[in-house]
């Protein structure tokens, strides 16, 4: 086995995200079924505003996924089915959190900074003035891992 190294904050190391994600199987829409059955747009949201690092990854061993985010962009409400880590290295983001009481909570999570989302917790997440770039990462291999999209920043079919 090889040792790798790579660095995320190096803007050759990244290519556009593949806009055929709609047909995950582990993607859920919040009234039910997959997102792929839900009428909002998959590639129309996310086109040309994440990045995924060609650095090479197991994320069946490490279960992590690092992302580069376009400024300003906003990633849909959402929830996974654990607890999710971020881990921030350049810009920022600004996060939404559904609170159990009804109410939101916005915290700024900066370069040099984490945040933990808790399983089932809806949460947005708006990318800096200078973008964003991180690591997310799971307890779980994301095979395993169950994401559903909520009704809120999509584009419509």
């Amino acid at each position: 086995m090889t040792n790798s190294f790579g660095n995320l904050l190096n803007p050759d190391a990244w290519f556009h995200m593949p806009l055929d994600q709609q047909g995950v199987p582990s993607y859920f829409w919040k009234d039910g079924g997959l997102l792929n059955d839900a009428p909002v747009d998959f590639a129309a949201t996310f086109a040309d505003h994440m990045d995924l690092t060609s650095e090479p990854i197991d994320l069946m061993h490490f279960n992590r996924n690092p992302l580069r985010v376009t400024p300003g962009f906003v990633v849909p409400k959402h929830q996974h089915s654990c607890d999710e880590m971020l881990f921030v290295f350049a810009g920022e983001y600004s996060i939404e959190v559904d609170e159990p009481d009804g109410s939101t909570k916005t915290v700024v999570v900066r370069a040099g900074d984490m945040f933990v989302s808790h399983a089932n917790t809806p949460y947005t997440m708006t990318a800096g003035p200078e973008g964003v770039t991180y690591i997310e990462t799971w307890p779980v291999p994301v095979t395993e891992l169950e994401t559903i999209w909520h009704d809120v920043g999509w584009v419509h079919r």
